[in-house]
């Protein structure tokens, strides 16, 4: 018992023993102060959540609010209100506060060394944030990767290419990169080469292309559609057609009328350069001229040559 009393008298903090402790005062305290820190605890992180929420949501309510702003405000806000409520329950079991920063700065600095790279890309996210090169739902090629932008957090961002596979690239490497935002204009202008015969009548080439393209209702009058003559291939002619739709159609747009003009062609009796091959034979015991064979062109939509040549001894 007396072994006892000498651990309950002895000194353990700020000259209080433990005897000092164990006092219906002293327990209530602690109590009161557990129940406290509880409740801001719950209204805390209650609160961060509503907001966040609030402020997410407002883009949906007004179509002038860009969405990724907004989600990266509101994440913002969130975390503002957690530290705020750690510190309140801190302080309510006595902590000193002004210390707590104090040490939290230097742990910050200490971090903030030691995660350089990840500090990057969070930097590299608020400038996505605030100067908006792109925003979700753009189709974007970012550093050689397709897709549509899905989701731009704080550090990464994410795309789901044609394949809808997910892509994702750290925002120091988006920001740092160069961008092809295909979604920020309302049209787009379309682009084909069209190779025909030498022996055909331009005039009526060019009249069944114009008449082709600009027949589809997709096709945009002004500005004005250019279809001219640009090369003098090998084997073509080729026709230059630049015509300007809206920016949603522009695939579609573009792969019927590569399809349209040729059964146009076909229709009109135009002549579409394809593969020709001269082989030439040798009779037993002729010795071998030097002739050239003739070189085979290929003439596509695209506009490129393929040069193949055979000749069979």
């Amino acid at each position: 018992m007396e072994e006892l009393n000498n651990l309950i008298s002895t000194p353990i903090w700020n000259g209080n023993s433990l005897g000092d402790y164990l006092t219906i005062d002293f327990l209530a305290g602690v109590l009161g102060s557990f129940l406290g820190a509880v409740f801001i605890l719950v209204v805390g992180f209650t609160l961060a959540g509503w907001a966040n929420r609030r402020l997410s949501t407002l883009p949906q309510k007004n179509e002038r609010f860009d969405p990724t702003l907004f989600d990266f405000l509101g994440n913002i806000l969130r975390y503002a209100i957690i530290a705020f409520t750690l510190l309140f329950v801190l302080n309510t079991f006595g902590v000193q506060t002004t210390s707590v920063v104090a040490v939290i700065g230097a742990a910050g600095l200490a971090i903030g060394l030691a995660l350089q790279g990840t500090l990057s890309n969070v930097a590299a996210g608020v400038m996505i944030v605030f100067f908006r090169p792109i925003k979700q739902g753009d189709f974007v090629v970012i550093g050689g990767q397709m897709g549509t932008v899905k989701h731009i957090s704080l550090n990464f961002t994410e795309l789901a290419n044609l394949a809808n596979v997910q892509i994702i690239i750290p925002n120091s490497e988006v920001w740092g990169n160069t961008i092809t935002n295909y979604s920020v204009n309302n049209t787009r202008r379309v682009e084909w080469t069209f190779g025909v015969g030498y022996g055909t009548n331009l005039k009526k080439a060019e009249d069944i292309i114009r008449a082709t393209i600009m027949g589809d209702p997709r096709a945009h009058t002004d500005p004005e559609p250019f279809i001219q003559v640009n090369n003098l291939g090998d084997s073509s002619v080729d026709f230059l057609v630049r015509v300007w739709c809206a920016n949603s159609d522009a695939f579609a747009f573009q792969c019927d009328m590569t399809r349209a003009v040729k059964e146009a062609f076909d229709a009109g009796d135009i002549d579409i350069p394809f593969p020709n091959v001269t082989v030439s034979y040798l009779d037993e015991g002729e010795a071998p001229t030097d002739t050239k064979p003739a070189n085979t062109n290929v003439k596509g939509l695209d506009g490129d040559d393929d040069n193949d040549e055979a000749h069979v001894g």
